[in-house]
């Protein structure tokens, strides 16, 4: 929708994160502001279709509704899992894309480590992967 031909302006998004779930979906969660200073949560699922494009299925959700759809969210996904898939291993997922991407930075790398100092015993060593800061993703990572 063109929202600067109808005079209206696109709300702003304050906050933004996205996952990729699959090779062909990727979910976005942006936080957006009212002219009211009033804030209200988008979530998009987009499809990459065979010839390239892209399909999108957004869900509104206002402040009034938060508790209510979290409530209602975690008891259905709970039900998925302690009722009707009780023997599964949602975990496996994460562990396995986990592996997907040490892999990835292993083979991305193309010259062998190099050996690591001992730390001397007052001193404690960095971990090799330290937690990423929480920084927002590039605004061109949002884009579509």
């Amino acid at each position: 929708m063109d929202y600067e031909k109808k005079g209206n302006s696109r709300p702003e998004s304050v906050f933004s994160r996205k996952i990729k779930a699959g090779k062909r979906r990727t979910y976005f969660f942006d936080v957006k502001s009212t002219k009211a200073n009033d804030y209200f949560l988008t979530i998009t699922e987009s499809k990459k279709r065979p010839d390239d494009s892209y399909e999108r299925f957004k869900i509104f959700l206002y402040k009034e509704d938060f508790n209510k759809f979290i409530e209602t969210l975690t008891e259905t996904i709970d039900h998925i899992k302690k009722e009707l898939m009780p023997d599964f291993d949602f975990d496996a997922f994460n562990r396995r894309e986990f592996q997907q991407d040490s892999n990835n930075n292993y083979n991305e790398s193309s010259a062998p480590a190099e050996p690591k100092p001992e730390a001397a015993p007052e001193e404690r060593p960095m971990p090799d992967n330290p937690p990423a800061p929480d920084v927002p993703p590039a605004e061109e990572d949002l884009k579509w």
